[in-house]
């Protein structure tokens, strides 16, 4: 019993050390990524606004600088990102098997790479068609005025969810590698997946069906290749077995 009991007590005591590393990593990146996040909004704006002469406006006085803060908090948890899923890696690795351990080794990179890539995928493709989408209802009565709060906050946003969800495949190969869900059922739910991936778009984004299925058509693309990967590696297994 008394085994158990510090057996309990050291693994949450490696829980705490982990926890507190992550923090501080965050604690430390923080202040030169507020002194970043100038610079970065700017090159955010070049990217949306451009081919436009439009100009952003804000309504108070602090509203610039908190939404600075904001863009420091998520370039923050960009860059430690790494770090941070290596230290949870770290803390998990004793309780895993062999072939368990050699597949979220390899998922923890991959997924930090899907992430970035969903980010500038959105920054570089998605924004600046929700920009054009909003600027085509101007008229000579209507003039777009757009404030920068508004669409550096969507954009952040845009840019979390995109990242959040080009993990989509991993999750799908996991599962299925786990054989938590058979190869054969996630095949033939492919409708199911399909109307849910749109549901949860139309939650996560503005409400305009252009920045939704640039969302949901990604996503889904992304679940097919999880699939197919899936599929390949269990053929293979099969192929060695014979």
């Amino acid at each position: 019993m008394e085994d158990k009991d510090e057996s309990l007590v050291a693994h949450l005591e490696a829980l705490r050390s982990t926890l507190l590393k992550c923090v501080a990593a965050l604690a430390i990146g923080l202040v030169p990524m507020f002194l970043a996040a100038p610079y970065c909004m700017e090159a955010l704006i070049k990217v949306m606004l451009s081919g436009h002469d439009l100009q952003l406006n804000y309504f108070s006085p602090m509203e610039v600088f908190i939404l600075q803060i904001k863009v420091a908090v998520v370039l923050d948890l960009l860059i430690c990102f790494p770090y941070i899923a290596r230290k949870i890696w770290d803390f998990v690795l004793p309780a895993l098997y062999d072939n368990e351990r050699h597949l979220i080794k390899s998922l923890v990179g991959l997924s930090s790479f899907l992430f970035v890539v969903g980010a500038l995928f959105c920054i570089f493709f998605i924004l600046p068609l929700i920009i054009n989408f909003g600027v085509s209802f101007a008229s000579p009565q209507i003039k777009a005025v757009f404030g920068i709060s508004n669409v550096i906050s969507t954009a952040l946003w845009l840019a979390v969810v995109f990242g959040l969800m080009f993990q989509f495949p991993l999750i799908t190969y996991a599962l299925i590698r786990w054989e938590i869900a058979s190869y054969e059922g996630v095949k033939s739910k492919r409708p199911y997946v399909f109307v849910a991936i749109l549901i949860v778009a139309a939650i996560l984004t503005p409400p305009d069906v252009v920045s939704q299925l640039m969302l949901a058509i990604p996503t889904y693309l992304l679940f097919e290749a999880g699939l197919f990967c899936a599929g390949k590696s269990i053929n293979n297994e099969k192929k060695d077995l014979t």
